[in-house]
This record gives structure tokens, sequence and C-alpha cells, in this order.
């Protein structure tokens, strides 16, 4: 980049903060001006009994708490202040929870009351909040998504029927990890694992490959990272509505721009399956996307193709991200404990055979590859706050009143190291859960990195299906080492805040055929 634009882009960031900062404290002096009749309103109408919290400052309340990280901010506070805590966020109130028994009351006991979301603004580019199946109310549209879900995507019947779908691309990453082997190459493993996860999806929707071992992953990740940073970062606008026109950080504009690359792709693909459905005696692909628009045709469901479009959104950014991510969280953890490897590859030599090709009927016999995908999933949960959940009505959670109105946090990352409940809770320890019946289907309350309820993440089978054949492949096919330089001790396992949580620094690493 040369000088000249590297000047222009600082230009331009200076003047985007001093805009903000103009803006917010135009908006301070405002709101200075009506804290005290907003506090004496919400006294007047609040119930006595609210969780305990931190004292919130003037006008902003406790934004400056969550800092960089909020699931470690968040989690701090709860060791000071208890499992259920209330936040003043500019003038949102927030409930965070940081216990299984708490969480089982919001996800389970009273799941109606809080079944819907809070909305980032950011959601609301393209009218996502009103299409996308994780952040539209409980409605019959919800319902008619679910099922489609269900139906078409990510029921038991559906995912068995394309497992060889799935197990041809990661035959495929054990033969570009070959490759790169015996070029004494290093991998980018998430990079790697990111495009078999998307491979994967898009084979299973629309009979191809979104990306290629020749072509880089890269420009496409960093599009559907962008989403994920863009929703989960604290965003001043869903703090203070007012501001919500003003879009002062440009969240909302970025996320539209983002989100426009996305349906792009969408649409050329759609437009292209419309062309060849259109050509008389054309073969049907008999994929997700030709039965979508069936119905779409059929109009036996409530569906159109902007609904799909958005549907794909979902599965795409979602589905590809987290997956990719808490593989490389999985071979980070292992390259960082080497005696934890050789006992997951010492099972899959004995029971599948070394350098053999896994199946995913062999995943029930595998007792410690689970115990390592469990364990890695308690550390670094995809999403570690979950999806924001909303009070419909003041309610009793652990002693205290959740008023109405209220956005609702589960810090699964918090409950995963709580050393109430963990031995050890910040120690890769996959022999914890063996002769456990932990599971992650959301009926556990320790172990909740995919929600749990009826919002609990459709994508849950599915995700775990390919965390397992992909880990197990990888290990069973190669042995590995950290890039020079990298040692287990001094290997950067600090995270970065979406609302998925990346790793700070990739993982790279060097294999050998085993």
């Amino acid at each position: 980049m040369s000088i000249q634009k590297e000047a222009s882009l600082v230009s331009h960031k200076r003047r985007d903060m001093n805009f903000f900062a103009l803006i917010f404290c135009l908006y301070l002096l405002w709101g200075l001006f009506r804290a005290l009749s907003f506090v004496v309103k919400r006294s007047k109408r609040s119930p006595s009994n609210l969780p305990p919290g931190p004292r919130p400052l003037p006008v902003i309340g406790n934004l400056l708490e969550l800092g960089n990280l909020p699931h470690k901010s968040l989690a701090k506070l709860a060791g000071t202040y208890g499992p259920i805590i209330k936040l003043h966020l500019g003038f949102v109130t927030t409930v965070v929870i940081s216990s299984p028994t708490l969480a089982k009351e919001i996800l389970q006991t009273h799941d109606a009351i809080f079944a819907n979301r809070t909305t980032p603004d950011s959601i609301t580019a393209h009218d996502h909040h009103q299409l996308g199946l994780p952040w539209i109310p409980v409605s019959p549209l919800f319902r008619d998504l679910r099922k489609i879900y269900n139906s078409h995507l990510l029921s038991s019947r559906k995912l068995d029927s394309n497992q060889h779908l799935r197990s041809k691309k990661v035959q495929e990453l054990v033969a570009h990890v070959a490759k790169c082997a015996r070029n004494g190459g290093i991998l980018d493993v998430g990079e790697a694992a990111f495009r078999t996860t998307l491979n994967s999806l898009s084979n299973t929707v629309f009979s191809l490959d979104m990306t290629d071992p020749s072509t880089s992953a890269k420009e496409l990740k960093e599009v559907m990272w962008q989403i994920m940073a863009e929703v989960g970062k604290p965003n001043i606008a869903d703090y203070f509505p007012v501001l919500k026109k003003i879009d002062p950080q440009n969240v909302k504009r970025r996320t539209e721009l983002h989100f426009s690359k996305m349906f792009d792709i969408f649409d050329g693909l759609i437009k292209e399956r419309l062309q060849l459905r259109a050509q008389s005696g054309a073969a049907t692909c008999d994929d997700v996307l030709d039965a979508l628009l069936d119905v779409v045709e059929d109009k036996s469901e409530d569906l159109d193709i902007s609904i799909v479009k958005h549907l794909f959104l979902d599965f795409f950014v979602a589905g590809s991200e987290t997956t990719s991510s808490t593989l490389e969280w999985a071979m980070g953890e292992l390259l960082r404990n080497p005696e934890k490897l050789s006992r997951a590859q010492t099972e899959l030599h004995l029971l599948i055979g070394k350098g053999k090709q896994i199946e995913e009927a062999d995943i029930s016999r595998l007792p410690y590859l689970q115990a390592t995908v469990k364990e890695t999933l308690r550390l670094h949960p995809p999403i570690p706050l979950l999806l924001p959940r909303k009070a419909e009505a003041d309610t009793l959670v652990g002693g205290f009143t959740i008023p109405k109105g209220a956005q609702v946090l589960i810090n699964a990352w918090a409950i995963g190291r709580d050393p109430a409940i963990w031995a050890c809770p910040n120690e890769f320890m996959p022999e914890r859960f063996l002769g456990s019946n932990i599971d992650l289907r959301g009926q556990d309350f320790e172990l909740i990195p995919f929600g749990g309820g009826r919002r609990i993440c459709p994508g849950l089978l599915l995700a775990t299906r390919m965390l397992h054949l992909m880990l197990g492949s990888l290990i069973n096919a190669f042995n590995w080492r950290l890039e020079d330089g990298v040692t287990p001790e001094n290997m950067n396992m600090e995270d970065k805040f979406g609302i998925t949580v990346q790793r700070a620094q990739p993982v790279k690493a060097v294999a050998v055929p085993a």
C-alpha cells in the first residue's frame, strides 16, 4: 500500500472517529437532561428485586464494563456479583446468566417467555431480522422456516442421505494436506477446514464447490468472518436507539455490504439453476436448491426467492464459520497438548486403522474423539454469549426478577470454565468426558455450545458430524508438529470476539503422513 493510500486511510478513520465523538458528545448532553426523568420513570415501573450488578455511570451505564472480549469481562463480573447480574448498557437493561441452573430456567422452564430475540441493529441490514431464522420472532414464518430446515437441510434422514458428500470433501481435505506435506509446506488449518466445510455445504445445496484448493478461500472466509464480527461487536446504536438512523460506527452499512456480497453469489447461482430448469429435458440436480425451488413454484408453503436467499445466508455463514473455527481450536489444543493428540491417534489407529478412511458411522465407537470435541466446545463455544434473548414478561429467575423487555445473555463461555462445575477448568482434559453422559443436545446445561430450547441451533447435528469426521481424519492420517519457532509453551491461544470467537492467531502446522 502506498504512503498516500495509508495516509488517506488514516485520515478517513480519524474523520469517522471525530464524527462519532461529536455525535456521542451531543447525545450525552441530550441524555444528561433526560437522565433524571428516565431513572425516575424506570424506577417506578421496575420490580424491586432486580439482579445485582455494578453501579452504572450516568447515561452510558455499564458500557465500559464490556471491554474488547465481553464474554471474559462478564465472567469476571459474575465472579463478583453472582451467576445472575444486571447491567445497564446505555438505555438497554441487560441480564447476564452464568450458571447451568439458571440457564436451564431460561432455556427450558421459561423457554416460551424468552424465546424471542433482541435484534442487533446490524441484523436489520437487508431486513434480515424479519427473514433470518435465528432472529425472527416465534411466529408462523418461524415455524415454516424451521420446518424447511428440518425437511430439506438438517434432519437426521437428510444428513444420512448426503453423508457421501461430506465424506468426499473430507477425503479431498486429506489429499490436500498430503500434497502440502510432500512439498514441505505449512498448513493453515483454519483455512483448510473452512474450505472443506464450505464445499460440503455448497455441494449439498448447489451441487458444486464454492472454492477449491487451487483458489484461495481467504476472501470468502473474510467476508463471513466480517459478518460475524459486525453482528457481535458492541454497537453504540444498539444501546442508544435514537442513534440507529445515524449508524455512527457504520456497523449496519458495513454489514449491508457484506450481506450484498453473499446475496450476489446466491443470485448468480439461483439464476443459473432457473435457466437450467427452463431447458427442455434438462436433468434435475436433486439438491437442496432444486427442492426449495420446487416449493417456491408449487406455492405449497409460504416461501419465495427472497426468503431462500436469507435462509442460505444463515446456513452458509453460521455453518462454515462456526464449524471451521471449532476445528481450528481443536487442532490448536491437541498441538498444545501432544499427549492428548497421541491418545486420540492411538484410539483411531486401533479401531479404524492407521491412515484409513473414517466414516460417520465410526464416530459412535470413538469415545476419546467424541470427548475431544466436547472438551473443545467446553473451552471454546462458537458463540460464547449465545444469541441474545428478550424477556416478554417480568419473570422470576434464581430469586430475582428479570424485567419485561430486558435483553438476556447466557454466558456459555463462563459456564464452561466455572471451577464450581469443572475440575481444572482452564485445562484441556478430554478425559473428563469419558464415561460421562453429558452431551451437546441442549439438555445438559453445563455444556450448551449450541444453546437449548426451541431456539437451539438447528445445525447441531451437521456441525458435530463434520467436526468429528474432519478432526478424526486429520489426526488419523497424519502426525503433526507446530511450525518452526512455535512451541506448545509459547503458542498463542488468545481469541478475538465477534458473534463467534476466533483465534487471534491462526493455527499453522506441518503434517507428516502417519
